[in-house]
């Protein structure tokens, strides 16, 4: 059987994989994708696996975004460290979910789920994502009201509120407030994405989280890409790329 992984996580990653390796010796894993970036490209041109496991959290966004952008055949059982109460939906439609630590027991369970409803991913019993996000309800999710961030050798605690843009560089986050004050942040920017609101804030790309609210403008850019002019302004271009400008737009349309 191949499967493909989507993980964002070397660590989350290894346990999988040898988990996986214990659970079933004739599993074949084809590939390791950590972006929604980099999956919508590799399904786009690969033949798609027989299963798929799918962390929900990547390094540049949610991996529902996928789904938006490229028609995934295969199911699909997602891995992630929501709360199961938040989770109801995973349990319909052939789709499974793992809570993280994933236990070899579950896992177990998961592949034998699979094997019993296989002959039903024809495309007809297929979850409709969009309702599967709805139910997710992130919205019930407890996102961060401030964060604490330094500036010399000050501590100074800034709320989310403020906040117009997180931006990485040579792995140093800097948070910048609506009135142009910069800060430095102990956190990456993949924990970031996990803490805030994510009707609010959207990861552009791996080196900016951007604020809707401090948008200006958005202009057609080379290729289908955007470019993304904030309010004040970056130092560095925010280019959202053509696999994810279809996502964002939406996100700027809901």
């Amino acid at each position: 059987m191949k499967v493909l992984i989507i993980e964002d996580e070397a660590p989350a990653f290894r346990r999988l994989q040898k988990i996986l390796e214990e659970t079933d010796p004739d599993i074949d894993i084809v590939e390791v994708i950590d972006s929604v970036e980099d999956s919508v490209k590799w399904f786009r041109h690969h033949e798609h696996p027989h299963l798929v496991f799918m962390d929900i959290q990547l390094s540049d966004g949610i991996s529902f975004e996928i789904f938006d952008q490229v028609k995934v055949t295969a199911p699909v059982i997602f891995t992630t460290a929501f709360d199961e109460y938040m989770l109801k939906a995973f349990k319909v439609n052939s789709i499974d979910y793992l809570l993280k630590p994933i236990r070899q027991e579950e896992l177990a369970k998961s592949l034998e789920k699979y094997q019993e409803l296989r002959q039903s991913f024809s495309g007809e019993g297929q979850v409709n994502i969009s309702e599967l996000v709805k139910e997710i309800r992130l919205d019930d999710k407890k996102f961060k009201s401030r964060f604490l961030a330094k500036q010399g050798d000050k501590l100074i605690s800034i709320e989310t509120e403020s906040i117009a843009y997180f931006h990485s560089r040579h792995g140093v986050v800097h948070l910048v407030t609506l009135e142009n004050k910069k800060f430095i942040l102990d956190h990456t920017l993949d924990e970031v994405s996990q803490e805030i609101d994510p009707e609010k804030f959207y990861r552009a790309n791996r080196q900016f989280i951007v604020r809707f609210k401090a948008i200006a403008m958005v202009h057609r850019y080379h290729k289908g890409k955007l470019l993304v002019e904030m309010s004040p302004k970056t130092d560095e271009e925010i280019i959202v790329s053509a696999e994810k400008a279809s996502s964002f737009k939406g996100w700027l349309d809901q």
